[in-house]
């Protein structure tokens, strides 16, 4: 039985999930899954409309959600109180910059109060950069000449969920392919709006990506079309005022664990179709302006080979890891000359750094690469000169963003840390001026000099060092007394960037150490970080975490139990495992959308992500190496009679990625079985999947829920 022993008084006994007797055998050993009755048989049916779900899982659900809210009920003033203060600090009526394409420029921003994005345009105008003649550019406010081709808050009226996933004009302006989900599932409608008129045509297209890229006249656009089970697999070509059961299939992905993706090279010339596995991908071309033309790969499949291609005159050029360039190089070939013997290196490979994006524009090759967890802007010219956009802060953010338009000289990148709001630059990069386009704007205030951001490493069991990013009051006493909320993810070689978000300064402000644990599994520190915390290794993403957690302890920044552990998703996964191995450490866990029933999951070939996941977990079916390597640590299958701290477990019903039932179970399981601690507790949001919920405003209260439980773990409610 459960004691509480925690600052949270629970006013009432938790729901206790019915034990329903389940077991099945894998690799010679047989499981007991009493839980597994939480998993809709109906589960497909489920995401396309909530109201199918079974009642008697309904009914779980739904009391699981009202403890929770009744074990949180006398901290619902400081959730009100985080809310708004967040709120506070969002700039309501915040404008994108606009990004030039042609006669226009493009651009989202929100209305005061709206919930979703506006998308708009308006005439381009002229703006002279420091130091060189007048360039073309976007410039001015947004009611300089503004139309609003698409309101998001008018469309999403009404709905219990919206989210707006893409609008791209066509090339001739003349039209907008926009998509939208309204179920939380991932299951996009794409429409298309005349912009002449503001209407939307007849035509509507289902089940898909989201993803569109329009044919050069602008008579049809790609699509990619899920299939039953959800997955990205087909490209299909849609032409304007025809049926979708009409829609011509480009190409199909016969291998289940192969996922496909859109997109078009930044020329403009061609439709790129990328299939891909975590670990292996193959791009194939398509000219946009002949509707004659047919597919061209770029170069088959080989396993363990991953690139990507942009188009630049006749040539090609090349992201990729072939010829053992763990950390990738550049490399370029001819259009007609594509064999992996034909390529020739721009960027040779340099162990320890890491290139992890290319933009190519007409007369320049930027890249944006990352080493020992800080990362710069390399921009190379036509002669084979090169040089930095870097910046002197011990941990920050950069992003480039790639925008419309190939022949021009100007860059566009984002830059912030933890104490420094987002900036957004244009770059020259023949002038080497740069002109500052925006820069965030907290309305409640915000001052840099009153926080303190640092760079520290932690020790893992192995030896290995693990980058830390850090962020606190600059008047904080470091004397071991303050709480810490410590994030990690460390899967799938995603990166954590130490950037700038106003939410976090409500933790702050309140006495928290904010820390970012760059664990193994992310590539901070180059694709080998990435390769060491997957498969086999993945318990270094787990040891790793505990250890950045210890060394924070032994410096000072916090205490045993005074620290509260956040990850999402796949980080939720890292969450369930640290609760297992050291839940001391821990005043409470936050654990977000957790794919927390690893071994199930990857035993079950008809989930959405199962078969272009076992690259990265392992294929417990087929292999008895990762059945015991899963087994050893999937968090649901190790729930151990020992004290847990706090747990607070978040979910979304109609979540293709990390399954309701995931969170569920685990929750059913730790009540089961834990002998002290918790109090556990469960939130589905029965309205919304993976990213919870859409509005800009909505998540905010999800975000207050979090903070607070985090605040209340701690004793600072």
């Amino acid at each position: 039985m459960v004691t509480d022993t925690t600052p949270f008084p629970v006013p009432r006994a938790a729901p206790q999930a019915e034990r329903r007797p389940h077991a099945y055998t894998v690799q010679g050993q047989t499981l007991e899954d009493p839980y597994a009755w939480l998993k809709a048989e109906n589960w497909r049916d489920v995401l396309k409309d909530p109201a199918a779900l079974p009642a008697d899982i309904r009914g779980h659900l739904e009391a699981e959600n009202a403890y929770t809210e009744a074990a949180l009920a006398p901290i619902g003033a400081l959730r009100k109180g985080l809310v708004a203060e967040m709120r506070g600090r969002i700039r309501e009526d915040d404008s994108g910059v606009p990004e030039p394409d042609g006669p226009f420029a493009y651009y989202t921003r929100h209305r005061e109060g709206g919930q979703h994005p506006l998308v708009c345009r308006r005439p381009r105008t002229v703006v002279v950069l420091p130091g060189q003649g007048a360039e073309t550019a976007a410039d001015g406010g947004p009611e300089e000449g503004e139309v609003i081709l698409l309101d998001g808050d008018r469309e999403g009226e009404g709905k219990p969920f919206f989210e707006l996933a893409a609008a791209v004009h066509s090339d001739d302006h003349a039209r907008l392919a926009w998509s939208a989900d309204t179920k939380g599932s991932e299951l996009y409608v794409i429409r298309v709006r005349d912009l002449a008129t503001g209407q939307d045509l007849e035509d509507r297209v289902e089940a898909t990506s989201g993803e569109a890229v329009w044919s050069g006249d602008g008579s049809a656009f790609y699509y990619i079309a899920v299939d039953e089970n959800h997955r990205p697999a087909r490209v299909m070509r849609h032409r304007i005022g025809t049926s979708q059961n009409d829609d011509e299939t480009i190409y199909e992905e016969r291998d289940s664990g192969f996922f496909v993706h859109i997109g078009e090279t930044q020329s403009g010339a061609y439709l790129a179709v990328t299939a891909s596995d975590h670990e292996t991908s193959e791009v194939h071309l398509l000219d946009r302006h002949d509707a004659a033309a047919r597919l061209k790969v770029v170069l088959p499949r080989e396993p363990l080979l991953i690139y990507s291609v942009e188009h630049w005159g006749s040539h090609l050029v090349i992201l990729t890891n072939a010829d053992g360039a763990e950390d990738f190089k550049i490399v370029t070939c001819g259009l007609d000359d594509t064999a992996k013997a034909n390529w020739r290196d721009v960027v040779p490979h340099r162990p320890g750094v890491m290139i992890r994006h290319q933009h190519v524009i007409a007369g320049h090759l930027v890249r944006l690469e990352i080493e020992n967890a800080r990362p710069r802007i390399v921009v190379r010219g036509l002669d084979g000169t090169e040089h930095d956009v870097a910046f002197a802060e011990e941990a920050y953010s950069l992003g480039l963003q790639p925008g419309h338009e190939f022949e021009t000289a100007v860059i566009r990148f984002t830059y912030s840390s933890m104490t420094t709001p987002a900036e957004t630059y244009d770059y020259d990069c023949v002038t080497r001026a740069r002109q500052l386009r925006k820069r965030q704007v907290v309305p409640s205030g915000h001052r840099p000099e009153g926080y303190v951001t640092r760079r520290l490493f932690a020790t893992a069991p192995d030896g290995e060092t693990v980058p830390i990013s850090l962020l606190h009051r600059r008047d904080l006493a470091l004397d071991g007394s303050a709480p810490l909320l410590l994030y990690g993810y460390g899967s799938y070689g995603t990166l954590m960037p130490a950037a700038f978000r106003t939410n976090l300064l409500s933790l702050v402000d309140r006495g928290f150490v904010y820390a970012i644990a760059h664990v193994r599994g992310g590539t901070e520190k180059g694709w080998r970080w990435y390769m060491d915390g997957k498969r086999e290794k993945k318990p270094n993403t787990f040891s790793d975490f505990v250890a950045c957690g210890r060394a924070l302890i032994e410096a000072g920044y916090t205490a045993r139990g005074r620290i509260v552990a956040h990850g999402g998703s796949a980080g939720g996964m890292l969450m369930g495992a640290v609760a297992n191995l050291a839940p001391e450490l821990f005043a409470g866990i936050v654990a977000d959308v957790p794919f927390v029933d690893v071994l199930n999951t990857m035993l079950d070939g008809d989930l959405p992500l199962t078969p272009p996941e076992w690259p990265e977990w392992g294929n417990p079916a087929e292999s008895e190496a990762a059945f015991r390597t899963i087994f050893s640590y999937s968090p649901y299958e190790n729930v151990a009679a020992k004290t847990y701290p706090a747990i607070l477990a978040l979910g979304g019903l109609t979540d293709p990625r990390v399954t309701y039932w995931e969170p569920a179970k685990w929750v059913a399981r730790l009540r089961a079985t834990m002998t002290g601690g918790g109090p556990v507790l469960l939130r589905i949001n029965m309205e919304a999947g993976h990213g919870g919920a859409a509005g800009r405003f909505d998540r905010l209260e999800e975000v207050g829920l979090i903070y607070a439980f985090a605040l209340q773990a701690v004793g600072r409610a």
